[in-house]
Formats: C-alpha cells, sequence, structure tokens
C-alpha cells in the first residue's frame, strides 16, 4: 500500500458493530465484563480505548513501524522515552532544538541523574567523541526548530548500531509525508501530533511508532504506568486529520517553496533557513532523505534588529502571530520570546536562534495572499 492510500486506510479496520466506515468515538472509561477478567479486549481506557488504537494504527502505518502510541501531548511521548533510562544515563542530543524538549531534559530529567550532551549534529562524525559506556540514547530533531538543519539520519543510525544505542527522531517538522526515520534506521520516531499529524490547531496531542516490539511493549508500560494518554474525542479529530495529509502536505510544500524564495530576493532580508535551497549545508542530505523540504521557513532582517522582527510579526494579517505550527493556516512566531523563551539567550543564540529571527508556518491558503501580507509587513 502507498503512502497516500495508507493515509486514509493504513492500520485501519470498519468498525464491527455496525460497519461504521469512520472508528467511532468510544466515549467510555470502562467496559463491561462476562466475568472478571473475561472482556472484549478492554477493561479499562486508560490502557485501551478502540478509538485510540485505531489512531495508534494509523501512527504506526504511515511510518512504517509495526506498533504506534498516542499521548496527551508531544512532551508526554518524549517523556515516556526518557523513563526507558535510569540515574547515570547519558543522552546525546541535537543543540538546535524545541524548547519544550531542552525544558523537559534540563529541567525534569537532568535531576533524576540523566546527563545530556547538546551536540550540533549537522556533521554526524562529531557525535562519536560524546559517546561513552553510559550513553544511551541519541535524540535528533530533522530539520531542526527553528534553524532548519538537516541531520544525517543514515549516519546517525550508523553510529548508534557501532555502540548499541537508541535513536530517536522527533519527525514533527517533515512529517512522514517527506521522510520516514525508521526506513532510515532509527528505532523510535516522536511527533507532536498537535502539528502536521492533527493538521487544524485543534487538538495537542503526541505519538511514537517503533518497530521492535520490545522497545514497544517496554514504552506501552510506560503509557499505561505514567497515564498520559490522550482521549478519544482528540484520537478521532487526529485519526481525521491523517487522512488528509498528503493533500495537505502537497501545499504547504508548494506555498513554503514560493514564501522562501520570495523572502531569499527580499532586500530587507538578511538569511533565509530553508533546507530547499541549493546553498543550505545540507541540502544534498535533505534532497537524499527527504521527498520535498516541507512548509516551515525562518529568517532574520537586515541588521539583526529585534524591534524590526516584533513589527513584522505584529503587522502581519493573514499570518497569525501563534505558538505552534503545521495547522492548515499560516503561523508567524518569535522563537526568542516563544517558542524558545525557556533556553537560555546564551544558549540559544550559539545556535542562530537570536533576538531577530522569525519563524513561519506556511500553511495551504492562496499563495497570492500569504505573498501580499509579507510584502505590506515587511515594508
Amino acid at each position: 500500500m502507498k503512502f497516500n492510500t495508507k493515509t486514509i486506510h493504513g492500520g485501519q479496520e470498519h468498525d464491527p458493530a455496525y460497519g461504521s466506515v469512520m472508528p467511532p468515538i468510544y466515549q467510555t472509561s470502562t467496559y463491561a465484563q462476562s466475568t472478571p477478567g473475561g472482556h472484549k479486549g478492554y477493561e479499562y481506557s486508560r490502557t485501551h480505548n478502540p478509538t485510540r488504537n485505531a489512531l495508534e494504527n494509523a501512527f504506526a502505518s504511515i511510518e512504517n513501524g509495526n506498533h504506534g502510541l498516542a499521548f496527551g501531548s508531544g512532551l508526554a511521548a518524549i517523556d515516556a522515552v526518557m523513563k526507558l533510562f535510569k540515574p547515570g544515563d547519558e543522552v546525546i542530543s541535537t543543540n538546535d532544538l524545541y524548547g519544550g524538549t531542552y525544558r523537559l531534559f534540563t529541567q525534569i530529567f537532568e535531576g533524576f541523574g540523566i546527563k545530556f550532551h547538546f551536540v550540533g549534529m549537522e556533521n554526524a562524525g562529531r557525535i562519536e567523541e560524546y559517546v561513552n559506556e553510559n550513553t544511551k540514547l541519541i535524540w535528533a530533531e530533522t530539520p531542526t526548530n527553528p534553524m532548519m538543519n538537516i541531520i544525517d539520519i543514515k549516519a546517525l543510525a550508523a553510529v548508534a548500531k557501532k555502540h548499541h544505542l537508541l535513536l530517536g527522531v522527533d519527525n514533527t517538522f517533515a512529517t512522514p509525508y517527506l521522510q520516514q526515520p525508521l526506513d532510515l534506521g532509527a528505532d523510535i520516531v516522536m511527533h507532536s501530533a498537535t502539528k502536521y499529524l492533527g493538521g487544524h490547531s485543534d487538538v495537542v496531542m503526541g505519538a511514537l511508532a517503533v518497530k521492535e516490539k520490545d522497545l514497544a511493549d517496554r514504552l506501552y508500560f510506560i503509557q499505561n504506568a505514567s497515564g498520559a494518554i490522550c482521549g478519544p474525542q482528540d484520537s478521532f479529530l487526529v485519526l481525521r486529520g491523517i487522512k488528509t495529509l498528503h493533500v495537505r502536505m502537497q501545499r504547504h510544500c508548494e506555498n513554503g517553496k514560493m514564501v522562501a524564495e520570495y523572502l531569499k530576493d527580499h532586500p530587507k532580508i538578511e538569511k533565509v533557513y530553508w533546507p530547499g535551497f541549493e546553498d543550505h549545508p545540507n541540502y544534498l542530505i535533505a534532497k537524499e532523505q527527504m521527498n520535498d523540504y516541507g512548509g516551515m521557513i525562518s529568517f532574520v532582517t537586515k541588521g539583526n534588529d529585534y524591534d524590526e522582527a516584533i513589527r513584522i510579526v505584529e503587522n502581519l494579517k493573514v499570518f497569525t502571530l501563534a505558538e505552534s505550527l503545521g495547522g492548515v493556516e499560516s503561523l508567524a512566531g518569535h522563537p526568542a520570546s516563544m517558542t524558545h523563551a525557556s533556553i537560555p539567550k546564551e544558549d540559544r543564540e550559539k545556535t542562530g536562534v537570536v533576538d531577530s529571527l522569525i519563524r513561519l508556518s506556511v500553511g495551504i491558503e492562496d499563495i497570492d495572499d500569504l505573498i501580499a501580507d509579507l510584502k505590506q509587513a515587511i515594508g
């Protein structure tokens, strides 16, 4: 089954009760038993729920995995991954990553005795110098948030396998429409399903997909024991969103390319970060491991002027100034004061997240309206 078909049918079955094409919303906390322990596969909705299970099957299918898990948020999904480890273990992480992930790592799990190394992974060869007997996980985003750096997943997988480490990849920006990390050697794929998988800015959710049953069983245990699951209504919404992922991503990519090219030619813009440019440092890797380049773009104005960046985002009319990304509507953000404010300024700026950086999530509106909006806002 090819990807566009998987988004609609992958891992899905018609409901056995009445043949419902869409999985019903099983808005229930518990299930009747004929005798103690005698049930139809469901006993309590923290452990299993038919609507959530349908969604988890879809997650696995579109990532070419064998097992999917749905959580109450993307951070809850990452939290579950980190609970695989114990005090004294070490993690090598991308240094350019979502601020909430950085906060979870440094302000929660460092306090539990897990050590993190934040490394620029654009050159995968740098990673091995941080590997030691305590290293258990390599954690990567690609493209990274918000600098749009591209990391070679196959190269990371080679390092992970050489040293018997797990490799986790945050695939939120790319989505499985653009790349499938499990096929490139990753062990765990994570999504903030709030973003492109849901696609309509109406739900908060996280997802994991894996191939190996033993790893899946460990994660299922953590999911059930910790309880950070999503409800059936949210599961239904994201399952519905996945069914249009392929057509939405096609338009996100088309619009993203035209916005990136417009900004690159604009006399008031200093630098545009988008992996589809041939002068992007890892363009050839992006071309090899991705099917297209997505709708996420970051840029800085000339003069690195904070006030100018704020003026621009406040003057946008079609783009909405808001947190998040990946919805059908175009969003603009100021990472230094919004999504990445939890990262210390000195650390932010080392990775390029300067005070004048603006991040765009290009939606699926008419491209002429998007360009006109940027034109009037930038001036």
